[in-house]
């Protein structure tokens, strides 16, 4: 029963997610050459304090999530909000690579936050504002790019790329000393075991799916180490269903990922996250062509991050403003006007791009149709499954937007490389805007809320029951 208060709650829970996952994995970006340098490493060695990162939340986000519903989220959330934190600090005084992945993999477990902060918004936020406030968390999750581009300059000119490190820690210090005061303590949970196998041979088959994903067009997508990743993630991926099918207290139950309000919202997020790094790519890519290419703009980086700026506060915006439209016309319209919003803009630099406005303008509609996107998926799973399964569910919607997000960069870079000059960015647009189309048919396919009772159904071990839909 969500109870009544938890005044600052929400924006707190918002500041962490923001502090503990977006920023602190994308604050790395924007100081890769300068890593190379420090580290005296390669730029492939540098780029893996990208990769060891995202690997480490996508496997860490739905376990902990998991953890989360068994044990309660308060406990678990501080907890990774201290191993996090240790972790940034480890990376940012990092003497070697070694150490510096050591770091960036312990910090990776921040992504944990966001299913936390899912499961508490149920418990204690009232139904009324629950939509809005899962609908703020979800848009967290693009901030971190556009501020770290935007803090890069600065901070790396004036005081050095191990400061830019630090940001995220001086943000995080404060952040668990007032979750503790803040973060209420839930119910105790009924007793239960974590499906310790299934976790391990979901860690398995997930790193070495986005391994291979990841060093794809380094290594060559047919190379021995590649097409060995990929049969690798398809034994132990096979062998986790197996594990996952048969254990009475699965990790992730496959019955409650094949709801209709669960499936519908996690095939689009996962290509709304492909539309979130496809621009996050190609729109600075364009900026910072030189000019006498005859469409690039010559621009710093800081002209690139001032592009992503009002993407970015669109999309914060929009999340927020999803939830007073859940209640109005439900999550499953909201979901369908963020994808044709997306779509619409990537439609609009696809054919006009010579001039920055209506880079400005595409790249508006699409931060605020993304917005829209992520919130309306996080809330229609949320609705879709039991109290009990919030922390699982919303990790795996979270991890799959991650693997969308992955998609996103590697296809569009294989894009502008094979389609050459401003062809290529035509093209990556153009996917992009296809890519959102294909969320329209989703949205609709997605369950409708019953009205009057706030109700949907969903099954739950092997029965059907209604659980409380926000």
């Amino acid at each position: 029963m969500a109870a009544q208060g938890g005044r600052g709650l929400v924006p707190l829970l918002a500041f962490l997610g923001v502090m503990a996952y977006s920023l602190s994995m994308a604050v790395v970006t924007p100081a890769l050459p300068q890593i190379q340098d420090g580290l005296g490493t390669t730029p492939a060695g540098a780029a893996w304090a990208l990769t060891a990162m995202t690997l480490s939340a996508a496997v860490a986000t739905p376990v902990v999530g998991r953890l989360g519903d068994l044990y309660g989220p308060r406990h678990v959330l501080l907890a990774v909000l201290v191993i996090a934190t240790a972790g940034m600090v480890v990376a940012a005084l990092a003497w070697s690579v070694p150490v510096m992945l050591a770091g960036r993999v312990l910090g990776g477990i921040g992504g944990g936050v966001f299913p936390l902060a899912y499961t508490i918004i149920r418990d204690v936020i009232p139904p009324a504002r629950t939509a809005s406030a899962v609908g703020l968390m979800s848009s967290m999750l693009g901030l971190g790019g556009a501020v770290s581009w935007c803090l890069a300059g600065p901070i790396i000119d004036l005081l050095g790329w191990r400061w830019l490190l630090w940001v995220p820690v001086a943000g995080l210090v404060p952040g668990v000393v007032l979750a503790w005061w803040l973060v209420p303590r839930s119910a105790p949970r009924d007793a239960a075991k974590v499906d310790w196998w299934g976790a391990v041979l979901f860690a398995a088959w997930l790193v070495a799916a986005l391994t291979a994903l990841t060093e794809g067009m380094d290594w060559g997508w047919t190379s021995p180490g590649v097409l060995g990743l990929l049969a690798l993630s398809a034994v132990t991926a096979c062998a986790w269903w197996r594990v996952e099918c048969r254990v009475p207290e699965p990790l992730i139950d496959p019955r409650l990922m094949r709801v209709r309000g669960v499936w519908t919202a996690n095939a689009a997020s996962l290509l709304s996250g492909y539309a979130l790094m496809a621009g996050g790519l190609l729109f600075p890519l364009l900026v910072q062509l030189p000019g006498d290419t005859g469409y690039g703009f010559g621009g710093t980086a800081t002209q690139a991050a001032l592009l992503q700026l009002p993407a970015s506060v669109g999309m914060t915006a929009a999340g927020m403003a999803a939830g007073l439209l859940d209640r109005r016309i439900g999550s499953r319209m909201v979901l369908f006007g963020g994808a044709l919003a997306t779509g619409l803009g990537y439609a609009f630099v696809a054919f006009q791009h010579a001039a920055m406005w209506q880079l400005y303008v595409g790249g508006l509609a699409r931060g605020i149709g993304l917005g829209f996107a992520y919130a309306a998926g996080a809330n229609l799973v949320v609705a879709a499954v039991p109290a009990g399964e919030t922390g699982v569910a919303t990790g795996v919607n979270t991890l799959i937007r991650t693997v969308g997000a992955s998609l996103g960069t590697q296809i569009s870079a294989v894009v502008i490389v094979a389609v050459p000059g401003e062809s290529g960015y035509t093209a990556g647009f153009a996917v992009s805007a296809a890519v959102m189309a294909v969320v329209l048919p989703l949205a609709l396919l997605a369950p409708r809320r019953r009205r009057g009772t706030g109700r949907v159904t969903v099954p739950d071990a092997g029965e059907h029951r209604a659980v409380e839909a926000h």
